[in-house]
């Protein structure tokens, strides 16, 4: 097959939780830009028409759906929703997360109210979503985002220098780690339905950080510089198409260097 055709997802069906967001917007346009038909949720279905429209307006085919991760039956409404408008699921992007817990000594009320969406939601719509893929003769792709924070500890060194909080939420180390190793427990689970499942670890991204700790930070990367927004869209589209059949069960390091 030609390497053009391996990596087209033409008639593809793709969903992006937490579309909205910063990857999520790059990990919609990457998938739409390769042919997809796009699907982003979150809970706010305002700001994602908004960011749908913006899309379809570049003659990308994004639509929008609401989900909250944390209510079983809002995710039971989401796949039923994608089945009536959509006919099927061929690909899932587990990119939602939400950040309760702001530094380690918050309540630990923060604690468990993470947990709800970003532990047992998570595993609710990875399970739900997953079933809808696995009616698909050919099967499908899910791709976690996990972070590298999920592989190593906090930098602090980043922020000497800066105004910004030195003291990082637990919670997501916690979920980001757990998301890995639920990558290999899932990849497993499918075997035989040809249902591949991968993570990606992303460094950090440029978001307008203080000069200070862009240059804490870049210094330390081999590449000099933070992830851009086009950083990721390669790397979704080479596992949710053909040319990543044979990806399955990994977690991928995508921080520039930082940790090699």
């Amino acid at each position: 097959m030609n390497v053009k055709q391996l990596f087209d997802l033409t008639g593809k069906v793709v969903l992006v939780s937490g579309g909205a967001g910063n990857y999520g917007k790059c990990i919609a346009e990457g998938l739409a830009e390769a042919g997809a038909t796009v699907i982003i949720a979150s809970r706010n279905l305002e700001k994602l028409e908004e960011v749908a429209a913006g899309f379809r307006g570049q003659g990308l085919d994004v639509h929008a759906l609401q989900v909250d991760q944390g209510d079983h039956a809002s995710v039971l409404e989401l796949s039923k929703a994608i089945i009536e408008k959509f006919g099927k699921l061929d690909g899932f992007v587990n990119n939602s997360v939400a950040r309760p817990m702001k530094s380690f000594d918050a309540p630990i009320e923060k604690f468990a109210e993470s947990m709800q969406i970003n532990a047992t939601g998570m595993m609710d719509i990875l399970r739900e979503m997953g079933e809808l893929i696995a009616r698909n003769a050919d099967g499908g792709s899910i791709i976690n985002i996990s972070s590298m924070m999920g592989m190593f500890g906090p930098d602090y060194s980043n922020y000497e220098g800066t105004d910004m909080p030195k003291s990082l939420p637990p919670d997501y180390f916690f979920h980001n780690a757990g998301l890995i190793n639920l990558t290999k427990f899932l990849a497993q689970q499918y075997a035989g339905k040809n249902i591949r499942v991968n993570c990606i670890s992303p460094g950090g991204l440029f978001n307008n950080q203080p000069e200070r700790f862009l240059e804490n930070y870049t210094k330390k990367v081999p590449l000099k510089r933070m992830a851009n927004n086009d950083d990721i869209k390669g790397l979704i589209v080479l596992l949710a198409s053909k040319a990543g059949e044979y990806i399955n069960g990994e977690n991928i390091l995508m921080d520039g260097g930082l940790n090699a």
